[in-house]
């Protein structure tokens, strides 16, 4: 798999490579390039060359690029979509939608001479005008995970670009064709070379691209400690960056609760993607006597999950990413065993039948997990779904405050006085009312609080127009309204 430099790919003989898996067969589909510090220099050399001419290109051109890009991306969503689910394992249908909600974010950049307007303030004093415009960083790059190889980078790079950026992306080395796909369709609607660059690679280049002098900002998703680093690291530089972390996202069933919805809510959204989302359900707070209702829903429908490969038209669950990751999560199951939580469903051990050296594991469901259990502590990110009791709302909102993470969380009730006071109480950037994965569509923006993210702004929507711009205020006369003789105070308005 080649780098994407200066418009076009790029194949360096010195790289080190690395093996891509089908994750459904466990077969070697192929190498990607690790890149060196020459390969991220030359990235950011590019897209320094493009910024003069791109910045000034005007916001309506910039636009018509972006819609060229749009179209390609609906006409060939579908072959986008198979490349995820054969390098991630996430079933087809799930990877085309998540090809739409880029999209949605390639259509909210479309809009970028509305969103790039600024404010005019006509007479602020006597003879002067004041304005503010919004103009670009420079070079911008993002770092974003295996989980959305579509998804997430189309959080960033259309935003950044559409406002007159240059953008440097290194993608998950486990699942990178998705990026050199998109790089190709945004070559071809007409972006300039230079403009939007690829540098596949690991480590080294997440930190030559961050100590980098000419990077002015980068975005990243990814593990919590690794997010926080980069936003130390950062900070230290004097370089913007919105560092998105981990998450342990909860869902509060009431005991008033729609339970034949709720039951299809935590299946859904907790062995979805087989779990490889920062915004799945992990732990299911239960109030009341609802545990011992729902409960028995929740063993049958587990157990019935069907699991396959992601191509094949009724499979419910993919594979793992890769053999490491399915090794960890089983290994946190054996931990939970050990923790004392009840074991109902165990996914281990897994084989599918013609698939049998694919890296699969079942749907696992605890219950009785305590707050002092690492699986309820601990990021999985897996098909494992907590279960923890409570007496009621009060205390299941103390809970999920308490908890380290803000991502994401969800209560289903039918009572709208408990949704208005859950809404408000939480402690948790976004929340979902009867809605188990409540992900902002374009216009609104992504973010967690606590340390689920690092930074002042939220990814895409209008805050990303905030994060991928700096303010610029003018205040302008004109001689004839100058008074005569030295000012040796502040402008006021007089």
């Amino acid at each position: 798999m080649p780098h994407w430099l200066n418009g076009q790919a790029q194949i360096r003989s010195g790289n080190v490579l690395q093996d891509v898996f089908n994750p459904a067969t466990g077969e070697v589909t192929r190498k990607v390039q690790l890149a060196t510090s020459d390969e991220v220099n030359e990235a950011v050399a590019s897209a320094k060359q493009a910024f003069p001419g791109w910045t000034e290109t005007p916001p309506i051109r910039r636009a018509r690029i972006m819609n060229r890009f749009l179209a390609l991306l609906n006409e060939r969503k579908d072959e986008l979509a198979a490349i995820i689910t054969r390098e991630h394992g996430k079933v087809f249908s799930d990877a085309q939608g998540e090809v739409m909600r880029g999209i949605d974010i390639v259509e909210f950049a479309c809009g970028i001479p509305q969103l790039l307007k600024g404010d005019y303030t006509d007479q602020v004093s006597t003879g002067i005008d004041n304005w503010t415009l919004r103009q670009p960083l420079g070079v911008v790059a993002g770092v974003t995970p295996f989980n959305f190889p579509c998804m997430v980078p189309c959080w960033m790079f259309p935003v950044a670009i559409a406002c007159g950026n240059t953008f440097v992306l290194k993608p998950s080395e486990r699942d990178p064709s998705a990026a050199i796909f998109m790089a190709e369709l945004m070559a071809e609607a007409g972006l300039p070379a230079g403009v939007f660059n690829v540098v596949h690679g690991d480590r080294l280049a997440v930190e030559a691209l961050l100590d980098h002098d000419d990077v002015k900002a980068l975005s990243f998703v990814g593990s919590t400690p690794i997010a926080h680093g980069l936003y130390r690291r950062g900070a230290q530089l004097g370089k913007r960056v919105q560092a998105l972390g981990g998450a342990k996202n909860h869902m509060v069933v009431m005991p008033d609760a729609d339970l034949d919805l709720a039951v299809d809510a935590l299946i859904g959204s907790a062995y979805g993607s087989a779990g490889e989302r920062c915004m799945a359900i992990s732990v299911a707070v239960l109030v009341g006597d609802v545990a011992d209702r729902i409960m028995p829903r929740l063993i049958e429908r587990t157990k019935a999950l069907k699991i396959k490969d992601g191509m094949e038209a009724d499979a419910e669950m993919g594979p793992i990413v890769t053999r490491q990751a399915l090794e960890r999560i089983e290994g946190y199951v054996a931990l939970g065993e050990r923790e004392g939580a009840s074991l109902l469903v165990d996914g281990r051990g897994l084989k599918v039948p013609g698939r049998e050296n694919g890296f699969f594991t079942g749907g696992t469901l605890f219950d009785h997990v305590t707050p002092s259990m690492r699986i309820y502590q601990e990021e999985i990110f897996g098909p494992v779904l907590s279960c923890v009791r409570v007496k009621d709302l009060a205390q299941a909102v103390a809970l999920i405050n308490a908890h380290e993470f803000g991502n994401g969380v969800a209560c289903f009730t039918s009572d709208g006085q408990v949704a208005r006071e859950f809404s408000r109480q939480i402690e948790v950037g976004m929340v979902g009312i009867n809605v188990p994965i409540p992900v902002p569509m374009a216009w609104h923006g992504f973010g967690g609080w606590k340390r689920s993210l690092f930074g002042d702004m939220h990814a895409y929507g209008e805050e990303g127009v905030r994060f991928y711009t700096r303010q610029k205020s003018v205040m302008q006369r004109w001689a004839s309204s100058i008074p005569k003789g030295p000012e040796f105070v502040m402008p006021t308005a007089k």
